[in-house]
């Protein structure tokens, strides 16, 4: 997997945007199959900063209705990307 296909888009939310500001953390929608090193050396070489750690969560697509036909959202996989101290938060529009 390239490090371009890893990164499919930063989570733009109060709850991340909170993190961004407060604690240097990032926020990502990351590909299903990526692993932590994965993630970690695509925000490094992307974004040119240090890592310090890495969370990751599954969340379960939700069922939704539209008058009386049902489906559900696709799964997906979300990343928090803690920098390192010292480290510059980089924008999100800055790549």
């Amino acid at each position: 997997m390239k490090l371009q296909e890893v990164i499919r888009r930063p989570v733009v939310t109060e709850k991340a945007v909170d993190k961004k500001e407060g604690e240097r953390t990032l926020c990502f929608e990351v590909a299903a199959g990526a692993n932590k090193v994965q993630i970690r050396a695509a925000v490094e070489n992307i974004f040119k900063v240090k890592v310090e750690s890495v969370r990751t969560s599954n969340n379960v697509g939700k069922q939704r209705r539209r008058g009386r036909f049902s489906g559900f959202r696709s799964d997906w996989k979300k990343a928090y990307v803690k920098l390192k101290t010292g480290q510059k938060v980089p924008e999100y529009g800055e790549i």
